[in-house]
């Protein structure tokens, strides 16, 4: 019975990765369509990952309120009636009238099934449950070139991920009894949600003073989301203005991208049984900026493309890496309450940047792609190694304290 939830929650996050990359594989044709602007997909991505916040920060209460499986299938059922609408929307208000649903129901299942995972299930399969919403991320720029390199258009492709979508809210209608059956078999009910948070979070006078070094920790997971954000929306465009592909093409290679985190995050729940977190974040880092380098040399078209997959590979363990790293970071007793400041954080780096470089472009060009990236990049890698800089020294004193 456990395993056959661990399924259907694995099904549920490849449907949370498909809306993610949808809009940047379609916004080249799309804008003209609709007559936009290029940076109004910043708008709109804005709209969704606001929407994520939103409910991210309130699904703790609803979940304890209606259980983790009511609250996936109807936050799955808001996300594929607001592809629906995207699909027949005639005009940009009413994209952003969709997009609302699409972030309150996207951040309400990632929450909710992160949370689910965590408290019943091994670490590894955390690793595999981001794995599993890369696969729905380079799923989704896939189905949107099969349906741009024929005769159909972007609107049959945010229909046919509506229609799989409501395919999955089929399947979790019907299998609803089991969350129920799965909480009294572990008793873990309404009462036990509730008294499975620390103490900490349930007094606020217990809650002890922050750890130094959360700045830094903090800036990493924003330059980290805006990185893996930023070129999901607005690679494709890049590629189509300033590398010369077609938007089919584009598309393609975004999706290349997303299934290179897919892939070296499926890599690394076996790596991390022999590599600490500290040296994966390191490494992917370097990684990542290896490949954002590509696209920002003058070089022919090939390497451009090669970058993508090399930044894709490079980001996949930085994630999933530094929210595991966080307890030995800064201590069990901070934990809970760092996890929840770089969520915020990094939902907010997926909210900004991402618009930001859409604003810069349109008083310059796209073409300001890569630099934007690269900066980001080495941000992110210097915020991280000055982290790690202050808890080598941290650790240097504690010894020094023991020995003497």
């Amino acid at each position: 019975m456990s395993t056959i939830l661990l399924l259907i929650i694995y099904l549920a996050f490849i449907s949370l990765g498909l809306p993610d990359s949808l809009l940047g594989a379609a916004w080249p044709v799309m804008r003209h369509g609709l007559d936009a602007p290029i940076g109004m997909a910043g708008v709109l991505s804005m709209t969704v990952t606001v929407g994520t916040i939103v409910s991210s920060l309130g699904s703790g209460a609803i979940v304890r309120r209606f259980g983790t499986g009511r609250v996936t299938l109807a936050s799955c059922f808001a996300t594929a009636g607001a592809l629906l609408g995207f699909s027949y929307a005639p005009s940009i208000a009413w994209l952003i009238v969709c997009a609302i649903p699409l972030g309150l129901g996207g951040g309400a299942v990632d929450a909710a099934l992160n949370h689910y995972v965590a408290a019943r299930y091994k670490a590894h399969h955390m690793s595999w449950l981001h794995c599993f919403w890369g696969v729905g991320a380079t799923a989704g720029p896939m189905i949107m070139a099969a349906f741009l390199s024929g005769n159909a258009s972007w609107r049959d492709g945010y229909l046919a991920v509506a229609g799989i979508q409501f395919s999955l809210v089929l399947l979790l209608f019907v299998t609803l009894p089991l969350w129920g059956h799965q909480a009294r078999k572990q008793g873990s009910g309404i009462g036990a949600e509730q008294a499975e948070a620390e103490p900490s979070l349930r007094d606020p006078k217990a809650k002890p003073k922050l750890a130094k070094g959360v700045k830094y920790a903090l800036a990493s997971f924003l330059f980290y989301c805006g990185v893996e954000t930023t070129v999901g929306l607005w690679g494709s465009s890049y590629l189509v203005k300033v590398q010369g592909l077609s938007a089919d093409k584009a598309a393609f290679w975004v999706s290349v991208y997303f299934a290179g985190i897919t892939i070296g995050r499926f890599i690394t729940g076996f790596v991390t049984f022999k590599v600490s977190n500290r040296l994966l974040i390191r490494a992917g880092q370097i990684t990542a900026l290896a490949g954002t380098l590509l696209l920002l040399l003058p070089l022919p078209t090939g390497f451009a493309l090669s970058g993508l997959l090399i930044a894709g590979l490079g980001l996949a363990p930085i994630f999933p890496s530094m929210l595991h790293e966080t307890p030995a970071r800064f201590g069990e007793a901070h934990a809970q309450r760092i996890m929840g400041y770089q969520m915020a954080v990094a939902y907010t780096g997926s909210t900004v940047m991402p618009p930001l470089l859409g604003l810069l472009a349109g008083f310059s060009t796209i073409g300001i792609f890569p630099l934007y990236i690269v900066i980001s990049a080495v941000a992110m890698l210097l915020f991280s190694e000055r982290l790690n800089l202050l808890l080598k020294r941290r650790n240097e004193r504690n010894d020094a304290i023991h020995q003497s």
